[in-house]
């Protein structure tokens, strides 16, 4: 089953369940691939639904982020929720170690030796790890493994 049936078929169960929430948060999704396939003018696969999923996450933590700082705990704790639906659809997140594990592993293959050739690494890199690792810790471990 391909994400945009699973988010059709989540939508139905949460709107027989009257489950409001998670039912604003999958239609918010749906829009966002909506708006992009509109502008595309194409069907998108799963792989462009998981870009869309990624950046839905990575807005809602840098709101997070924002609403913490600013001591909103009220909206804090929405946006906690949103982020937890949303996780649901995105393959499971692979640890720091995995990811140290994965960066050593590419390094090596593009013969990386300087944060110089940190675009090389990375630009190998992210394909890999696309959707399943947030891309801030990504860039950290592969800064670290570079000096």
């Amino acid at each position: 089953m391909s994400l945009n049936e699973r988010l059709n078929e989540d939508m139905k169960q949460a709107m027989k369940s009257q489950d409001k929430f998670r039912l604003s948060v999958i239609r918010m999704i749906r829009s966002a691939i909506k708006n992009v396939e509109i502008d595309q003018r194409k069907t998108l696969d799963d792989s462009e639904v998981l870009d869309i999923l990624s950046r839905e996450i990575k807005q809602r933590r840098d709101s997070l982020l924002e609403f913490e700082k600013a001591g909103r705990d009220d909206l804090a704790v929405t946006v906690k929720q949103e982020i937890d639906v949303i996780a649901v659809y995105l393959p499971q997140q692979l640890t720091e170690e995995e990811v140290k594990e994965i960066v050593q592993q590419t390094i090596s293959e593009v013969g990386a030796s300087s944060k110089a050739d940190m675009g090389k690494v990375m630009s190998a890199l992210m394909p890999k790890v696309k959707g399943r690792a947030d891309g801030k810790l990504v860039n950290q471990v592969v800064q670290q493994s570079l000096n």
